[in-house]
């Protein structure tokens, strides 16, 4: 393949650690990793992947609805040719690295909590039946057996189950703070150091089931709370997957492919069709269409022609095109949006749940409680030994347990809702933001509308001519083209000579006459996409992007409650006002780029407002990772989708009126059950303080505690 034929440098991002062969997909099979982001049903599925399977040299396409991803190996095959063959099918496609994007894998922290809570829950439940023994009546040598083969069940385990406690524990300790962490797994060490001894001394009182209930109910706290964590990729990785590995640089003795770190200001490049631009920089010959949809949400692709700008990261649709570098490397736009997307994620991260709040007052008050208890016993009794039992009661009484509890409880019932309604949360405080929100601001394409142009009153023309323009359309990767063919039928008519004209449309040879599709000035119309036959006008094709299911009905729901709405839209100002009107949104704005978007909700921060970003693009990434909370639909690019907060399974937008009600309700009902804890608190903990409550009377009104408030919990669900 000489270098005029070859495919250019197709984004196969970060693969610069990689062997050549495999950056190009080459020969031995190596992997191609596609993102397939308007993918959304079975059908597809089998499409996509029968599709790449009829392609000489695909060994096998798998494709993976849920994370719309395709995976497909090859053998001399490059990420262009896949991208040109789904894109033929239909489908928008993107080559994406798996290097740079990792593969992402399943939750070890989750099934090392569920593990470790399944070990203590069977150790609790044979060592409370051993307990009951003892309750009944057994003493002497019969308790004592009881009590060692309780040691024998309970010690082994509770080094086990409590590890992830104990670990927290020490790391803060080392760095001479205190957490959670810290009076739990003093209040079980204790409780097993005093069971032992009670249990050498031929004691009547062993705790080793308070100990091993403690362990089991902090654990299922902690499950549930690492239920609402979804390890995600970073969105900044996403940005740079779509960063360009090579370039090619032309010389005075023809192309040269070079890597993207040797691009300067002022190389002269060759951008081929289907490939992405490398670097910012202004077109000096040639003409084409880009899709410029990560950068401003725009359907329709944008002609180009000398001297207007081309940015890195934009496809280059059509005519092969040269450039002139101005920016490369750290300086180009889609590298200062990576940059500001993984500031922002940085930024979000330092948000603390309401029970981290709680715990910084928490924690030390235990331990202070606790040693004031044993210091006062002590001094009043001289008795050491009762007085570690009753610091220890007031240890385990005192634990954190219901506290642990009052927020994962809540936002596991809550999460459950909204996966029923059509909601996935993946941000582990996503639902105490969204309760926050005083303001909600929207993308439109893909966002408030469904994206992809769709042709009406296909009806009203002729099926022939259909079927003659849908010929025509084939050859083109426009989405007006494309929509042309999904409407026309299997049958269709046989155009020879077929050839794009950057910018203007499709044009070939049927029956010895000359057919064009495409700008009504240039195919001989007046307005519209036109079909014409030998210069004269036989259709017009018309297209709209028809609003997502309750879109309306959302934005009425929230201006009924009194929060703001604005529309942030990249795509033409004719365009963003038919839906602004289409909706009622009296605030909005178009042509607006991804700075421009980050700045307005830095704004909006700056004011005091916390901001409901709904967005599903790579334009919108910015304004997400910025804003308070954010949301993506499931057609969202995979970015979009990894940088917001919740995504939106269900088509229909009316759901993100019911999540508000549901976080607001998930919110007062954590509130409660802080309450609840408190309440517990100011009556158990003078209990035990007095010497009243033993270890094991600690341990139930802790269980007890704990129990209230994950039934608490479940009032989310009404």
């Amino acid at each position: 393949m000489s270098l005029a034929e070859h495919p250019g440098p197709v984004a196969c991002p970060g693969c610069l650690a990689a062997p050549a062969s495999a950056r190009l997909g080459m020969a031995g099979g190596e992997p191609i990793h596609l993102s397939l982001p308007t993918i959304h049903c079975a059908g597809c599925i089998s499409t996509v992947e029968q599709g790449l399977l009829a392609l000489p040299g695909v060994r096998d396409a798998r494709v993976n609805l849920t994370r719309k991803r395709a995976t497909v190996h090859v053998d001399g095959l490059t990420a262009a040719d896949l991208v040109t063959a789904v894109s033929q099918l239909g489908y928008e496609a993107q080559p994406l690295d798996a290097l740079t994007l990792g593969t992402g894998g399943t939750d070890r922290v989750a099934r090392d909590l569920a593990m470790r809570l399944g070990v203590a829950g069977f150790a609790m439940m044979n060592v409370m039946l051993l307990s009951v023994a003892v309750w009944a009546g057994a003493t002497d040598a019969t308790r004592d057996m009881f009590h060692w083969i309780s040691a024998a069940i309970a010690l082994p385990t509770v080094t086990f189950a409590a590890q992830p406690f104990f670990g927290n524990a020490l790391r803060a300790l080392r760095v001479g703070r205190l957490n959670m962490d810290v009076p739990i797994s003093l209040a079980i060490v204790l409780a097993c150091g005093m069971s032992i001894w009670e249990t050498i001394i031929h004691g009547e009182h062993a705790y080793f089931d308070a100990a091993l209930s403690l362990t089991f109910f902090l654990l299922a706290g902690r499950y549930l709370d690492q239920r609402m964590r979804r390890t995600a990729r970073s969105a900044a990785a996403e940005l740079a997957a779509l960063e360009v590995p090579t370039a090619l640089r032309l010389t005075g003795s023809g192309t040269q492919t070079v890597r993207i770190a040797e691009v300067g200001v002022g190389d002269v490049l060759l951008v081929q069709p289907g490939a992405r631009v490398p670097v910012d920089g202004v077109l000096t010959a040639g003409q084409t269409e880009l899709d410029r949809a990560w950068l401003t949400g725009e359907t329709d692709p944008v002609p180009a022609a000398p001297g207007d700008q081309l940015r890195a990261g934009e496809v280059n649709l059509t005519g092969a095109v040269q450039m002139c570098a101005t920016a490369v490397g750290g300086d180009t736009l889609l590298h200062g949006l990576a940059d500001l997307v993984a500031a922002a994620e940085s930024s979000r991260s330092r948000y603390t749940t309401l029970a981290d709040r709680a715990a910084r007052i928490y924690a030390p008050a235990v331990h202070l409680l606790a040693l004031a208890a044993f210091a006062g016993w002590v001094w009043i009794t001289r008795d050491v030994h009762l007085s570690l039992n009753i610091a220890v009661a007031v240890l385990i009484i005192t634990c954190p347990c219901a506290l642990g509890l009052a927020v994962p409880a809540v936002s596991t019932v809550a999460s459950g809702r909204l996966f029923r309604a059509g909601l996935l949360v993946k941000h582990d405080t996503a639902l105490e933001r969204l309760a926050e929100v005083d303001e909600v601001i929207f993308d439109k394409t893909g966002t408030l509308t469904l994206g992809p142009p769709v042709l009406v009153g296909a009806e009203l023309i002729a099926p022939e001519t259909t079927a003659l323009a849908a010929a025509l359309a084939q050859g083109s990767a426009h989405p007006r083209s494309r929509a042309i063919a999904a409407a026309a039928g299997t049958t269709l008519p046989t155009i020879k000579n077929i050839r794009e004209v950057p910018g203007y449309g499709i044009e070939g040879r049927w029956d010895g006459q000359a057919v064009r599709l495409g700008r009504p000035e240039w195919a001989g119309g007046t307005g519209g996409t036109t079909l014409s036959v030998n210069g004269a006008p036989v259709a017009t094709f018309q297209f709209e992007d028809r609003l997502r299911p309750g879109a309306a009905d959302l934005v009425a729901s929230l201006t009924a409650r009194n929060i703001p709405v604005s529309l942030l839209s990249g795509d033409a100002k004719s365009a963003v006002a038919d839906v602004a009107a289409k909706l009622g949104i009296a605030d909005w704005q178009a042509g607006v780029l991804p700075e421009d978007k980050a700045q307005v909700l830095r704004a909006k921060a700056a004011a005091g407002r916390r901001v409901l970003m709904v967005g599903d693009g790579f334009n919108d990434l910015g304004a997400m990772a910025l804003a308070h909370v954010s949301i993506a639909p499931a057609s969202a690019l995979d970015a979009a989708r990894v940088a917001a907060d919740l995504v939106l399974v269900s088509p229909d937008l009316t759901h993100i009126a019911g999540a508000l009600t549901v976080a607001r309700s998930a919110r007062r009902r954590i509130l409660e059950n802080f309450a609840l804890s408190a309440v517990y608190n100011a009556v158990a903990v003078p209990l035990a303080l007095l010497g009243v409550a033993t270890p094991l009377m600690a341990a139930v009104a802790m269980s007890s505690s704990s129990i209230l408030v994950s039934l608490n919990a479940l009032r989310v669900r009404s």
